[in-house]
């Protein structure tokens, strides 16, 4: 089965709003990306429009991608540029903490493209401007989904120790369907390493994401988000894969939202992640994630507490 007509319930919102115009003007004016734009998210009109859907009156958010909008890797399902890598600017971190203060966020996102061309891979980058949003806004709240450096446990040091509240690494898909899903360069062990070291080795919160869509089996889902959780993944995401161009993967199927709502109780009552949000919009920088996160680092919520935050109308 290949490409679909697409459902009803994946009708996107157009982008709109003084929060919108003023998130992408402040981006503009700091040469700053989002992967928002660049990989063309369905939520971004909703997320840059304030309140996510939640009908909390939240302002606007977005999530900054750091060190370019290329990237060295060509994954299949992706909309980002590959190829044509420039050099780093060394003022990204500053303008991103700028961004961050002049937009008013309190829950800042951070991802970057892969930049296997540079001798760290651009991890100490990606430190650094961690660093400096926690040095300028002590009381923020960081999440970041990082690549998987190739697996190289001394440069994903680099980033536990600059300490974000959250470090997310996307497995993106069942083992089987790796390639041709994802770029040759990654792998389902290597990003299970990645996850496994940051659980091993702090504190801090892990998170990762797949897409449904590609062809995968129920009981490959099954066994990816327990290899996850075996791993110390505390928080996961469920989402749609939609098709960017012709040039990208064609959509082998379409689950509907009472397929997702499955998988959300799986992976909470079965499995035991800590939260998972499921559904056919949702994205791995989510904002219903980041209410979670934010009850229970912030406000000191319990579990369950946080969880009914995070969905106000489900609960």
């Amino acid at each position: 089965m290949s490409s679909a007509r697409k459902p009803d319930w994946l009708k996107m919102r157009p982008p709109s709003g003084r929060e919108f115009t003023d998130i992408r003007e402040t981006l503009r004016d700091r040469n700053l990306h989002t992967v928002c734009e660049e990989a063309n998210c369905p939520n971004l009109g909703e997320c840059w429009s304030g309140g996510a859907g939640t009908g909390d009156g939240e302002g606007g958010t977005a999530t900054f991608m750091l060190m370019g909008d290329r990237c060295s890797r060509a994954c299949n399902f992706c909309d980002v540029e590959t190829g044509g890598m420039e050099p780093l600017d060394p003022d990204e971190p500053e303008n991103v903490a700028e961004a961050v203060a002049e937009i008013g966020l309190d829950y800042v996102v951070l991802t970057s493209v892969d930049r296997d061309d540079l001798p760290d891979q651009g991890a100490g980058h990606f430190a650094e401007t961690i660093r400096e949003i926690k040095a300028r806004h002590p009381g923020i709240l960081v999440e970041v989904l990082i690549p998987d450096f190739q697996g190289e446990e001394q440069l994903v040091r680099k980033i536990i120790d600059a300490e974000p509240d959250v470090i997310a690494h996307n497995v993106e898909t069942v083992e089987r369907l790796q390639y041709p899903v994802r770029d040759r360069r990654a792998g389902y062990e290597q990003s299970l390493s990645v996850l496994e070291q940051v659980d091993r080795e702090s504190d801090i919160y892990t998170k990762t994401s797949i897409m449904l869509g590609h062809g995968e089996y129920d009981h490959e889902v099954y066994r990816t988000l327990a290899d996850c959780r075996e791993r110390g993944v505390d928080i996961v995401t469920l989402g749609q894969y939609l098709r960017p161009s012709r040039d990208h993967l064609e959509v082998q199927r379409y689950d509907h939202p009472d397929k997702y709502e499955t998988w959300r109780r799986v992976a909470e009552e079965e499995l035991g992640f800590l939260y998972c949000a499921s559904g056919p919009m949702v994205r791995s920088s989510y904002k219903a994630g980041e209410l979670f996160v934010d009850a229970v680092l912030r406000e000191g919520k319990s579990v369950e507490d946080a969880r009914k935050a995070a969905r106000p109308t489900q609960e």
